[in-house]
């Protein structure tokens, strides 16, 4: 479905009309189509068939505990990278046998918590950490479910600061070192080895770069059965399905970058040479396309030939464009008939980067006029923060004509 669509010349969420959410709501805040939070994940889901699998939602990307209710009703797993997150998941209902937890620096804690909770995986990124966990297990009597997390060196082209998959970043282990971290680890009496993981980086849009990576995994697990004898419960290849972050209400189909079915079509067929479930962690491709940042323009000033409107939210509420460089299209929710002007889009945060669009084409806007910043709904809200000491924005989340406040708005004066 296509979530944004203008309807009487008002840009509306499902059935709903953001100007009623704003006047409801106030600005900025974050809205979300519940249909296609829904839709999305079970496209997703679906793609899979018969295969074994869990789909896993990546808590980093939307973390709202409505959200997070509302899959683990549809059966959903959850792949968590911090202790908060962790207790989020529980708390929300996803079953501690469906959530896998992958982080380069796991405090001695969040271990104890996860072993605790007994979660289907602790993604396991180095030996030493290896080591670490096995004495906590011991420590708690505990047997310790784990996952090694290898760093596979594909590249998936994209920006160095969502690429997690080569020898230079911090995450997982090489495979020569891998080999000898699971023949330690199969020889411990408190860790219990289940899979092998990787995660190679976010907005993939190769199919290429998840066929290599799973070939990799495939091999390495076939060898470590022929040559050690040791046998894997799962294959975790990550998530980071890329979306469309263009032309957000053409009528062009799903959002995702890579058919979730060709991607299935092609990494099953090497995973069932092993025997093992098939683990995917999606998190943008779920709640991205169906989320929206509403805010009201403040102020428009021109300095020199440079025209500025300047808006109440900030990097402070959507950072990814300040930190990536970033394109989010923004669009009026009531689009005037009037002449076009090129603009920076900013915010009013005391920093330079402070921006959510360079050089957008808008209706010539006007103070109180109302703005939204589309596909927006994953690594928003959960990467804003309280800079120059501002409330975090609400949230809200549509179902059909319905708007319900699943975040209140923080107050600071």
């Amino acid at each position: 479905m296509i979530p944004f669509s203008y309807k009487d010349k008002n840009l509306f969420c499902e059935d709903t009309n953001l100007t009623e959410i704003a006047e409801q709501f106030g600005t900025p805040t974050y809205v979300y189509s519940k249909k296609s939070l829904l839709e999305n994940f079970s496209k997703i889901d679906k793609a899979f068939g018969d295969y074994p699998h869990k789909i896993c939602f990546a808590l980093k990307s939307n973390s709202n505990n409505r959200i997070l209710e509302l899959l683990a009703e549809q059966g959903a797993g959850a792949d968590v990278v911090s202790g908060g997150e962790l207790a989020l998941a529980l708390k929300a209902g996803f079953p501690a046998e469906r959530i896998v937890y992958a982080s380069v620096g796991k405090t001695d804690k969040e271990i104890e918590f996860a072993i605790k909770n007994d979660i289907l995986a602790l993604n396991v990124e180095s030996c030493q950490e290896l080591q670490v966990v096995n004495q906590i297990a011991e420590s708690m009597n505990k047997k310790a479910s784990v996952s090694i997390r290898i760093n596979p060196d594909v590249d998936i082209e994209g920006h160095p600061y969502i690429t997690t998959g080569t020898s230079a970043n911090k995450f997982g282990i090489q495979l020569g070192e891998a080999e000898s971290c699971m023949e330690w680890a199969s020889k411990q009496p408190h860790i219990n080895l289940v899979g092998i993981h990787c995660h190679i980086g976010s907005l993939i849009d190769k199919l290429d770069a998840y066929i290599k990576s799973a070939e990799i995994l495939v091999d390495f697990v076939l060898k470590l059965r022929k040559q050690d004898g040791i046998t894997l419960n799962h294959i975790d290849i990550g998530g980071g399905l890329g979306i469309d972050y263009h032309k957000v209400l053409a009528e062009h189909g799903d959002p995702f970058t890579i058919d979730p079915k060709n991607l299935a079509q092609s990494v099953i067929p090497l995973v069932k040479e092993t025997g093992c479930e098939l683990l995917f962690e999606p998190g943008r491709s779920v709640i991205g396309p169906g989320g929206a940042l509403l805010t009201r323009v403040l102020y428009t000033k021109e300095t020199k030939g440079k025209r500025f409107i300047i808006v109440d939210a900030g990097m402070s509420d959507l950072i990814r464009p300040s930190l990536y460089g970033a394109f989010h299209e923004i669009l009026p929710v009531i689009p005037a008939e009037n002449d076009t002007l090129t603009a920076d889009i900013v915010g009013p945060i005391c920093e330079s980067g402070d921006f959510l669009g360079k050089n957008r084409q808008l209706p010539n806007v006007k103070r109180g006029d109302l703005l939204a910043v589309m596909t927006a709904g994953a690594y928003g809200y959960t990467l804003a923060n309280n800079y120059n000491t501002r409330g975090k924005p609400a949230e809200v989340l549509v179902d059909g004509n319905a708007a319900d406040n699943i975040r209140e708005r923080e107050i600071m004066i």
